[in-house]
Protein backbone atom coordinates (compact mmCIF):
# COMPACT_ATOMS: atom_id res chain seq x y z
CA UNK A 1 0.00 0.00 0.00
CA UNK A 2 1.51 3.25 -0.94
CA UNK A 3 1.54 6.76 1.18
CA UNK A 4 -0.62 8.59 -1.57
CA UNK A 5 -3.77 10.84 -0.25
CA UNK A 6 -7.26 9.17 -0.90
CA UNK A 7 -8.41 11.02 -4.10
CA UNK A 8 -11.34 13.36 -3.11
CA UNK A 9 -14.72 12.57 -5.02
CA UNK A 10 -14.34 15.19 -8.65
CA UNK A 11 -18.28 15.91 -7.03
CA UNK A 12 -16.64 17.70 -3.62
CA UNK A 13 -14.16 19.15 -5.36
CA UNK A 14 -16.70 20.34 -7.79
CA UNK A 15 -19.06 21.89 -5.08
CA UNK A 16 -16.24 23.43 -3.41
CA UNK A 17 -15.21 25.49 -6.83
CA UNK A 18 -19.05 26.69 -7.19
CA UNK A 19 -18.98 28.07 -3.77
CA UNK A 20 -15.24 29.61 -4.15
CA UNK A 21 -16.07 31.11 -7.52
CA UNK A 22 -19.44 32.95 -5.93
CA UNK A 23 -17.35 33.92 -2.78
CA UNK A 24 -15.00 35.70 -5.30
CA UNK A 25 -17.70 37.09 -7.45
CA UNK A 26 -19.47 38.38 -4.58
CA UNK A 27 -16.78 40.33 -3.15
CA UNK A 28 -16.41 42.00 -6.18
CA UNK A 29 -19.95 43.31 -5.72
CA UNK A 30 -20.60 44.03 -1.89
CA UNK A 31 -18.45 44.34 1.23
CA UNK A 32 -17.36 41.31 2.64
CA UNK A 33 -19.43 41.86 5.69
CA UNK A 34 -22.81 42.18 3.85
CA UNK A 35 -21.57 38.22 2.12
CA UNK A 36 -23.98 35.85 3.95
CA UNK A 37 -24.33 32.09 3.38
CA UNK A 38 -27.40 32.48 1.81
CA UNK A 39 -25.60 34.64 -0.96
CA UNK A 40 -22.62 31.97 -1.51
CA UNK A 41 -25.46 29.45 -1.50
CA UNK A 42 -27.92 30.95 -4.13
CA UNK A 43 -25.05 32.36 -6.51
CA UNK A 44 -23.62 28.58 -6.08
CA UNK A 45 -26.68 27.39 -7.29
CA UNK A 46 -26.65 25.14 -3.96
CA UNK A 47 -28.46 25.10 -0.46
CA UNK A 48 -27.28 26.24 2.30
CA UNK A 49 -26.60 22.54 3.74
CA UNK A 50 -24.18 21.89 1.30
CA UNK A 51 -22.32 24.83 1.87
CA UNK A 52 -22.57 23.65 5.65
CA UNK A 53 -21.25 20.31 4.50
CA UNK A 54 -18.23 21.76 3.36
CA UNK A 55 -17.25 24.96 5.86
CA UNK A 56 -18.34 26.22 9.08
CA UNK A 57 -19.23 29.21 8.48
CA UNK A 58 -17.41 32.01 5.64
CA UNK A 59 -14.36 32.41 8.13
CA UNK A 60 -13.57 29.13 7.65
CA UNK A 61 -14.05 29.20 3.90
CA UNK A 62 -11.77 32.10 3.61
CA UNK A 63 -9.55 29.75 6.02
CA UNK A 64 -9.52 27.11 3.82
CA UNK A 65 -9.31 29.24 0.74
CA UNK A 66 -5.97 30.81 2.13
CA UNK A 67 -4.59 27.19 2.84
CA UNK A 68 -5.22 26.16 -0.77
CA UNK A 69 -3.67 29.04 -2.31
CA UNK A 70 -0.63 28.97 0.15
CA UNK A 71 -0.62 25.11 -1.22
CA UNK A 72 -1.08 26.16 -5.02
CA UNK A 73 1.83 28.41 -4.56
CA UNK A 74 4.06 26.13 -3.06
CA UNK A 75 4.06 23.11 -5.31
CA UNK A 76 5.48 25.98 -7.69
CA UNK A 77 7.95 26.54 -5.91
CA UNK A 78 8.50 22.90 -5.48
CA UNK A 79 8.29 22.19 -9.25
CA UNK A 80 10.63 24.50 -10.46
CA UNK A 81 13.58 23.96 -12.21
CA UNK A 82 16.94 24.01 -10.87
CA UNK A 83 18.40 25.44 -13.13
CA UNK A 84 19.28 29.01 -14.01
CA UNK A 85 19.47 31.57 -16.33
CA UNK A 86 22.45 32.88 -15.16
CA UNK A 87 24.14 32.34 -11.48
CA UNK A 88 22.85 35.88 -10.04
CA UNK A 89 19.59 35.07 -10.81
CA UNK A 90 18.98 31.64 -8.62
CA UNK A 91 15.05 32.81 -8.34
CA UNK A 92 14.58 33.89 -11.74
CA UNK A 93 12.50 30.33 -13.09
CA UNK A 94 10.85 30.28 -9.69
CA UNK A 95 9.46 33.90 -10.01
CA UNK A 96 8.64 33.56 -13.65
CA UNK A 97 6.64 30.34 -12.45
CA UNK A 98 4.50 32.16 -9.69
CA UNK A 99 3.64 35.09 -12.23
CA UNK A 100 2.54 32.37 -14.67
CA UNK A 101 0.63 30.50 -12.21
CA UNK A 102 -1.23 34.55 -10.91
CA UNK A 103 -1.57 35.36 -14.71
CA UNK A 104 -3.55 32.37 -15.26
CA UNK A 105 -5.73 32.91 -12.23
CA UNK A 106 -5.59 36.44 -12.36
CA UNK A 107 -10.09 36.86 -11.28
CA UNK A 108 -8.89 35.15 -8.41
CA UNK A 109 -5.90 36.85 -7.24
CA UNK A 110 -7.07 40.49 -8.08
CA UNK A 111 -9.75 39.75 -6.13
CA UNK A 112 -7.97 38.19 -2.93
CA UNK A 113 -4.51 40.16 -3.42
CA UNK A 114 -5.68 43.35 -4.71
CA UNK A 115 -8.09 44.38 -2.77
CA UNK A 116 -7.67 44.98 0.89
CA UNK A 117 -11.47 43.18 1.73
CA UNK A 118 -9.09 39.59 2.56
CA UNK A 119 -6.17 40.56 3.87
CA UNK A 120 -5.89 36.66 5.05
CA UNK A 121 -4.43 36.61 1.66
CA UNK A 122 -1.58 38.98 1.87
CA UNK A 123 -0.86 37.72 5.17
CA UNK A 124 -0.47 34.50 4.74
CA UNK A 125 1.38 34.95 1.04
CA UNK A 126 3.76 37.31 2.98
CA UNK A 127 4.04 34.67 5.49
CA UNK A 128 4.97 31.85 3.18
CA UNK A 129 7.32 34.39 0.52
CA UNK A 130 8.52 35.24 4.17
CA UNK A 131 9.58 31.22 4.74
CA UNK A 132 10.81 30.29 0.99
CA UNK A 133 12.94 33.10 0.98
CA UNK A 134 14.58 32.55 4.67
CA UNK A 135 14.81 28.92 3.30
CA UNK A 136 17.11 30.26 -0.02
CA UNK A 137 19.34 32.53 2.41
CA UNK A 138 19.99 29.57 4.42
CA UNK A 139 20.84 27.45 1.91
CA UNK A 140 22.84 29.54 -1.23
CA UNK A 141 23.93 31.85 2.07
CA UNK A 142 23.28 35.78 2.19
CA UNK A 143 24.41 38.47 -0.15
CA UNK A 144 27.55 39.08 0.11
CA UNK A 145 26.74 42.91 -0.09
CA UNK A 146 24.74 42.45 2.38
CA UNK A 147 27.52 41.24 4.99
CA UNK A 148 29.85 43.69 3.72
CA UNK A 149 27.08 46.60 4.74
CA UNK A 150 26.34 45.86 7.57
CA UNK A 151 22.65 44.84 6.80
CA UNK A 152 21.23 41.93 9.35
CA UNK A 153 19.86 38.79 7.49
CA UNK A 154 16.30 38.77 9.11
CA UNK A 155 16.02 42.83 7.97
CA UNK A 156 16.94 41.82 4.36
CA UNK A 157 14.74 38.95 4.12
CA UNK A 158 11.70 41.38 5.05
CA UNK A 159 12.76 43.36 2.26
CA UNK A 160 13.05 40.70 0.01
CA UNK A 161 9.54 39.47 0.77
CA UNK A 162 7.83 42.66 1.34
CA UNK A 163 9.69 43.89 -2.00
CA UNK A 164 8.20 40.85 -3.77
CA UNK A 165 4.68 41.27 -2.38
CA UNK A 166 4.49 45.16 -3.17
CA UNK A 167 4.95 44.03 -6.58
CA UNK A 168 2.43 41.57 -7.33
CA UNK A 169 0.00 43.57 -5.59
CA UNK A 170 0.89 46.57 -7.67
CA UNK A 171 1.20 44.43 -10.46
CA UNK A 172 -2.36 43.04 -10.64
CA UNK A 173 -3.97 46.64 -9.24
CA UNK A 174 -2.66 48.33 -12.17
CA UNK A 175 -4.26 45.31 -14.43
CA UNK A 176 -1.38 43.49 -15.21
CA UNK A 177 0.12 46.04 -17.82
CA UNK A 178 3.87 43.44 -18.04
CA UNK A 179 4.24 40.16 -18.74
CA UNK A 180 5.28 37.44 -16.13
CA UNK A 181 8.64 37.56 -18.12
CA UNK A 182 9.18 41.00 -17.86
CA UNK A 183 8.20 41.76 -14.80
CA UNK A 184 10.42 38.91 -13.36
CA UNK A 185 13.50 40.18 -15.71
CA UNK A 186 12.51 43.98 -14.45
CA UNK A 187 12.05 42.57 -10.57
CA UNK A 188 16.12 40.71 -11.39
CA UNK A 189 17.65 43.86 -12.97
CA UNK A 190 16.48 45.95 -9.85
CA UNK A 191 18.48 43.00 -7.28
CA UNK A 192 21.09 43.32 -9.67
CA UNK A 193 21.85 46.92 -8.51
CA UNK A 194 23.84 46.49 -5.51
CA UNK A 195 27.13 47.19 -5.11
CA UNK A 196 28.87 44.14 -4.88
CA UNK A 197 28.13 43.73 -8.68
CA UNK A 198 31.01 45.30 -9.43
Amino acid sequence: MGNTKPRTDPRILRTRQLIRDAFVELIQEIDIEKISVNRIAERATINRVTFYLHYRDIPDLLEKMADDMVEDIKQIFNNSPATQICPEEKGWPIMLNLLEYIAEHAKFYKVVLATKRTPIFTDRLLKLLTGLITERVEKFGSDPFFTVAGIQKDIAIWYASSALIGTIISWLRNDMPYTPHFLTKQFFLLLSQYPNKK
